[in-house]
């Protein structure tokens, strides 16, 4: 048995992951400690200080994430092109780092959509070339681990970053349900420390994987990619199209009643399981096949939604929002290790910048829709808080059932199968 096949029958350890991975992820882990400290509660911000309809929510976060797309796109492309990866990823982080002081600032919905999408600029230029680091970086065989391994991480870092924002809207404002402005600004100043050592750690810690193969250069063509990657993008993408902005879900929370401190103390559990779950999902996913994993998490997701659609109670929302945590640490990073399986190597850097930007791109339709969904547009008053989550169950598991039947036809055996 060659020492592949050894590796790839046992269940792989943290210490067998590359300096890279660990730069990475504690890179991740930093930002997130500032970027969820302020991002989880902007929504609040928006309704709560500023007065904005939850279709102006939608349309912010939707915009946002479709810049970014475009940008994953093409610095993925990039990074294949130059055969680098490292300081494309550090000029994403430090650009979303400049820009958070100005949300102190942020006095009309107008300012804060101008922050929030020049962060996303940030996020867009760094993410496709810090996922093909890692996956530059590791072997088949602890692909899955390593990216595991990133997600608990950012997620630690997200919980960890939710508990500081919970310290101070205890000591500002009590138990009070609605986020006042003074509250946001101390915890936009808080959150620049974070911020910028996790740029620091990633200049000082990671290193360029030297290419060891000549690599051809890369083009913009879905179909030298492969049609396992094509119907793979599809089948997200009819997901994502239900997967609306997580700021719905804390508006959700808060119009069944959850205070502030209860929607912070809701999301760093949510954050804890989503960090306990990613790594043992992601290390199972080289043993098994990854759609599988995929598939669990996308049901675990529609039976969430259906929840948050019937919903009556504040508590049954903050018990489905804690168990939400299981559906990102099944499916995130196994998504992410199988975009590697399914290129060639010389194209993965354009492979996650395509996958990452068709997500960002379809995530403005999904969460303007859902906006529309629950409050309606111009004179029309929308259906209600249930139908974006009634939306979003019935197209993951469509989704679901498309992973199960279309795809298998494609996909690749994992390691030592």
């Amino acid at each position: 048995m060659s020492q592949s096949e050894q590796i790839a029958t046992r269940k792989a350890s943290l210490q067998e992951l590359p300096r890279n991975v660990w730069a990475v992820s504690l890179t991740s882990f930093f930002m997130d400690i500032s970027s969820e400290m302020v991002i989880n509660i902007l929504p609040l911000f928006l309704a709560n200080v500023l007065g904005v309809q939850t279709s102006i929510i939608g349309l912010i976060e939707g915009i946002a994430e479709a810049i970014a797309s475009i940008l994953k796109l093409f610095s993925g492309w990039l990074s294949d092109k130059l055969g680098g990866r490292k300081w494309l990823a550090v000029a994403g982080y430090g650009l979303s780092t400049i820009t958070k002081p100005f949300f102190y600032f942020a006095n009309s919905w107008v300012l804060v959509a101008g922050v929030r999408w020049v962060d996303r600029i940030g996020k867009g230029i760094r993410t496709a070339p810090r996922d093909a680091l890692v996956a530059d970086s590791v072997t088949k065989e602890t692909r899955g681990l390593a990216f595991g391994f990133h997600r608990a991480m950012d997620t630690a870092g997200a919980m960890l970053g939710l508990l500081i924002a919970a310290v101070v809207v205890w000591s500002a404002q009590a138990n009070n349900l609605n986020l006042s402005k003074s509250t946001f600004q101390t915890i936009v100043l808080i959150s620049l420390i974070p911020a910028c050592v996790a740029v620091l750690t990633l200049i000082i810690g990671a290193k360029d994987v030297a290419v060891t193969s000549r690599r051809t250069a890369p083009k913009f063509s879905l179909r030298n990619m492969g049609k396992p990657f094509n119907i793979f993008l599809v089948v997200v993408g009819i997901f994502t199209l239900g997967n609306s902005s997580d700021a719905f879900l804390v508006l959700r929370a808060q119009n069944l009643g959850v205070s502030v401190i209860g929607i912070l103390i809701m999301l760093v559990v949510f954050n804890l399981v989503y960090s306990l779950v990613s790594t043992p999902a992601g290390s199972l996913s080289d043993r098994v096949d990854r759609r599988r994993m995929i598939i669990g998490g996308w049901l675990v997701y529609a039976a969430i939604y259906f929840g948050f659609a019937l919903a009556q109670e504040g508590w049954q929302v903050w018990v489905l929002y804690v168990v939400y945590g299981l559906y990102y640490g099944m499916a995130y990073g196994t998504a992410n290790a199988l975009v590697a399986d399914l290129v060639p190597e010389n194209l993965r850097g354009t492979a996650y910048g395509t996958y990452h930007a068709m997500i960002g791109i379809l995530a403005f339709p999904a969460s303007l829709i859902a906006g529309i969904l629950w409050q309606g547009a111009g004179t029309w008053g929308g259906f209600g808080p249930a139908a974006p989550f009634l939306f979003g169950a019935m197209l993951a598991l469509s989704a679901a059932l498309l992973m199960a039947f279309w795809f298998p036809r494609f996909t690749h055996k994992p390691a030592g199968g």
